[in-house]
């Protein structure tokens, strides 16, 4: 508490410094100067102002929104490296399973497959550092396998056929962040986009994808943003673009101390008008709400889902002397409409916000849209149909989806929890690499072709009684078609890529059905679009 109190004091310190070349000190800032050099002259102990300093700012940040926060420089880092699109390292991506470094995809053209890593190796050295049989999470993995471009690691890898441990000399370089997950045709006219995120090169990747689909025939999109949780206002702003109209708003933004500032459409409707549905949850966030509700305002496409986050406040990223920074609120997002994203809060209060999904679960949110309910003062109408839609919240969905309990046990969680069918997944791909590819040389055949057989549901009992995991026949029954589909995307996206993952996984997803029915069926979408 002490550390806190102190923290509030230390904070406008900083900020005062920072901002000295456009702002007079403050009589209260001049308070808090004087405070510190106090503490440092005449307190008991030494101080370490640094943990000071940084104690402060949080708790200062802490007192305003949910969203104004402060990041050292290595949240810094972390913070830009999936918004910039690339980072420094060798080209993999991996699973630590049993205490083993697994993996699981290697990056085409990157450092690692230069060298001859392949999909299926256990990285055993990294280094002279023994990474395997101890206990190491991925953020430690990833600190010893990353590194400037340029720089080398060398690692001992274990390779199924192989005796002894392969060494491999690697040089790191640039490796590519995509955002799009997967980019497919679900249908002769239908394609399907799942975004993860809003980055830097996010608005390039999903044009790239959208012209690929469209030249096998695509007239009509889904667009999955489930769980993407915003980025780049500038990237959302690029592909709405490929939907309205020009001159059409976007979103605008406005606060106390900064003036409206209005975005709008500078392009043309890529699909000529053809139909637009995106998909989006609870974990949808910022920019994925300014997309949603930019299509849904201007009757452009049908939402289809879950009431998204609610994410519409905005920050700006204010560097400060050595390398941290904070980011601070300084307006609200507004649709075209004139609704604000942001769902309430209260001040200083964020533990309260950090419930709101356990209080969406709690309320029955989730599994009856009958249980939403906001106030006529949130009542607006969307631009072209005069639809009624609602602000102060999130973006309701014009069809929305309830979460399926008819197939999701406490069994199948534990089996998620411990790592039961990660591990039968991967140790199927493991022993049968070969085999599968050339009887299943992509995804299409391996959708059709492949079953889960009862010898794989024996391997995944025995792999449930190593980690203590006792079998529930009953409720194994009752989840079989939902594990099975995740088996069976699990070794797709080891086989091939992530965007296999999708087109098998799919089959179980409950708003992705909706949305294929809805973007199948003229009458349905045009009866949604119109509101009756």
């Amino acid at each position: 508490m002490l550390n806190k109190k102190i923290g509030i004091v230390l904070c406008a310190i900083l900020i005062s410094v920072s901002a000295s070349a456009q702002f007079r000190p403050s009589p209260e800032g001049l308070k808090l100067e004087r405070t510190l050099q106090l503490i440092n002259n005449l307190y008991v102990d030494d101080v370490d102002s640094k943990k000071l300093t940084e104690a402060a700012v949080r708790a200062m940040l802490s007192e305003l929104d949910p969203h104004s926060s402060y990041l050292n420089e290595e949240e810094v880092k972390a913070m830009n490296e999936p918004l910039q699109g690339n980072f420094d390292g060798i080209g993999i991506s991996f699973n630590m399973l049993t205490d083993t470094l697994y993996v699981m995809e290697v990056i085409s053209g990157g450092p690692s497959q230069k060298v001859g890593i392949l999909p299926g190796d256990k990285i055993i050295y990294v280094g002279d550092t023994l990474i395997a049989g101890v206990e190491m999470n991925n953020q430690d993995v990833v600190k010893k396998l990353r590194g400037p471009k340029g720089t080398t690691v060398n690692v001992k890898v274990l390779r199924r056929g192989v005796q002894d441990l392969i060494e491999f000399r690697i040089v790191r370089d640039k490796i590519p962040i995509t955002s799009i997950d997967a980019a497919y045709m679900v249908s002769g006219d239908v394609g399907y986009i799942r975004l993860s995120r809003f980055g830097v090169t996010s608005a390039e990747e999903f044009k790239e994808a959208e012209k690929s689909l469209r030249s096998q025939g695509m007239k009509h999109l889904l667009l999955d943003l489930t769980d993407n949780g915003g980025g780049i206002l500038q990237t959302a702003n690029e592909i709405v673009d490929e939907f309205l109209g020009d001159g059409k708003v976007i979103v605008y933004t406005e606060g106390k101390n900064q003036p409206r500032y209005t975005m709008n459409a500078t392009g043309a409707d890529e699909l000529s008008g053809g139909k637009l549905v995106v998909l989006v949850n609870g974990a949808s966030a910022s920019a994925s709400e300014i997309l949603a509700g930019a299509v849904q305002d201007w009757d452009r496409g049908v939402i289809v889902g879950r009431r998204t986050f609610g994410k519409g406040l905005v920050q700006r990223q204010l560097p400060l002397p050595d390398g941290t920074m904070i980011r601070l609120t300084v307006a609200r997002y507004y649709t075209p409409s004139g609704r604000s994203i942001q769902k309430p809060y209260e001040e200083g209060n964020i533990e309260a916000y950090n419930q709101d999904f356990i209080n969406r679960y709690n309320k029955g949110e989730l599994f009856e849209v009958d249980s939403i309910h906001f106030p006529d003062s949130l009542k607006y109408k969307t631009l072209i149909n005069e639809r009624t839609v609602y602000g102060g919240g999130g973006i309701m969905p014009d069809y929305f989806v309830p979460v399926d309990t008819t197939s999701g046990t406490m069994f199948h969680a534990n089996l998620n929890a411990r790592g039961v069918i990660n591990r039968a997944a991967i140790g199927e791909v493991d022993n049968n690499r070969r085999a599968l590819i050339a009887k299943y040389p992509d995804v299409v055949a391996f959708k059709n072709g492949y079953d889960i057989t009862d010898e794989f549901v024996e391997r995944l009992k025995t792999i449930a009684g190593e980690v203590d995991v006792e079998w529930d026949e009953e409720e194994f029954l009752k989840s079989k078609d939902l594990i099975f589909v995740q088996l069976k995307a699990l070794i797709a996206r080891d086989l091939y890529d992530s965007s296999a993952f999708y087109r098998i996984i799919n089959d179980e997803n409950d708003i992705y059905l909706e949305g294929l029915k809805i973007i199948s069926d003229d009458s349905r979408y045009k009866e949604l679009l119109q509101g009756v």
